[in-house]
């Protein structure tokens, strides 16, 4: 049954919430309006609202609360209205969230989970179109995940509220209202795996999120110029699975790394710099980066240029065969 990610991950929690009682969801508006996005519509109506609850705006007090449930044996499950709201918040993340399960030696878990809609292309200001991945993906402690498609997004939900890691969820807000098929009784990627969307032989293309469907597209249109582009949807961004990375580069030899984040100490430059220190006399061209640009994200009227586009990917690609 074809369905939205916005609609994917509502199936994914109420099936949560029906089946485990610890399970509570926490965050601004996620109750009785059903989330700003409506992630979370009808959860409230359908479990009480001493399971879905409607928090005082405070992302600290959200995160914290969480952490105290945690502790008590509960699987919180938080929201962060937009992204760029998650930082006051983030001494709760890295001081306390990251870090406790190693601090206790084990003998206390956080299963928090923290639902953030991130990235561009809605034609919102800056704190409302961020891309806060690298901050995360920077902690040793946590999990983060990013879904780029309805079933990757029932999945990974499911997957992150049964880890025993807090983890971070990022969700591609451009693209809550993508449709794809559903199987809910499919057996899912583990977490911490990539996934091949579209196999090639020249070169490999790794993103994730929003630009998962672009990439898709720039492949396509490599395909008409004789180019054979492999996709990699990384899911995980941290830990980034390597094995299947690694082995798409070593064959291609060509690698293209794609995100809406700024390019400075972006996970970009993380991936590259893994795949040259494993596979450097394997690597016909350098890894290139195509990405955000280093300035706070745009108005509206820019984000079209700001963002990685097709063009931008393709020419990437072209560069890459120049070596």
């Amino acid at each position: 049954m074809s369905t939205a990610i916005a609609r994917a991950l509502n199936d994914g929690l109420r099936s949560l919430l029906a089946e485990h009682d610890r399970v509570m969801l926490i965050g601004e508006d996620v109750g009785r309006l059903g989330g700003v996005f409506r992630v979370t519509d009808g959860l409230q109506q359908e479990f009480g609202e001493l399971r879905v609850v409607d928090s005082p705006l405070g992302e600290a007090g959200i995160v914290g609360s969480a952490i105290g449930l945690a502790m008590a044996g509960y699987r919180p499950i938080c929201e962060i209205q937009f992204d760029g709201f998650v930082f006051p918040a983030m001494n709760q993340i890295i001081t306390q969230l990251a870090k406790y399960r190693h601090r206790s030696e084990g003998m206390v878990s956080l299963p928090v989970v923290i639902r953030i809609p991130f990235g561009g292309g809605i034609g919102a200001i800056e704190h409302h179109s961020e891309s806060p991945e690298a901050y995360f993906a920077h902690t040793a402690g946590l999990r983060v995940v990013c879904p780029s498609s309805a079933q990757e997004a029932f999945d990974l939900i499911r997957l992150a509220v049964q880890s025993e890691d807090p983890v971070v969820f990022l969700e591609p807000k451009h693209n809550y209202w993508l449709k794809g098929d559903v199987d809910r009784d499919a057996t899912p990627l583990p977490l911490g795996t990539a996934r091949v969307v579209r196999t090639g032989h020249d070169l490999t293309l790794v993103t994730y999120g929003a630009l998962v469907p672009t990439a898709v597209k720039v492949a396509e249109e490599a395909a008409l110029d004789g180019r054979s582009v492999e996709v990699i949807d990384l899911r995980s961004l941290s830990p980034i699975d390597d094995a299947t990375i690694l082995a798409s580069v070593e064959r291609t030899g060509r690698l293209v790394v794609a995100h809406e984040a700024s390019q400075t100490a972006g996970l970009g430059a993380e991936i590259i710099a893994r795949v040259q220190d494993a596979l450097f006399y394997s690597m016909a061209a350098p890894g290139i980066r195509v990405t955000g640009y280093d300035t706070p994200y745009p108005a509206s009227r820019l984000e079209r240029d700001w963002l990685p586009g097709v063009d931008r990917m393709l020419d990437a690609i072209d560069r890459s065969f120049t070596y």
